[in-house]
């Protein structure tokens, strides 16, 4: 069993910075994916940024350049600058144990930009 704490959500004006983070406790193995997703009411849950256990990244084409996924084994970092309004949202944290074909969630933490 794995659980993920989120941290760093809050209200920022446009053109403005936040860092989430995400601590893992329980059993991470070492080929665990782990990742950020977003959503707005209304719509799907989409994909922000995801890295693997050997740092591979990737990124949903709107960050443009403007997000930074980092991790260690049991934290997952996103730090976001240059927000923008569209960017409000409730972020979620994941991770995906390769040895369970298990996904975990976080309880989601909210961004807003104001304009």
């Amino acid at each position: 069993q794995v659980q993920l704490v989120e941290s760093g959500g809050g209200l920022v004006q446009a053109g403005g910075s936040l860092r989430l983070s995400c601590a893992a406790s329980g059993s991470i193995d070492s080929t665990s994916i782990m990742g950020w997703y977003r959503q707005v009411p209304g719509n799907q849950r989409e994909t922000v940024a995801i890295i693997g256990s050997g740092g591979a990244t990737h990124y949903a084409n709107f960050v443009k350049g403007r997000f930074t996924i980092s991790r260690d084994k049991i934290t997952v970092s996103l730090q976001m600058n240059s927000l923008e309004p569209e960017d409000t949202a409730v972020y979620y944290c994941y991770v995906y144990l390769v040895d369970q074909s298990q996904p975990y969630w976080g309880q989601g933490t909210q961004v807003t930009v104001s304009s």
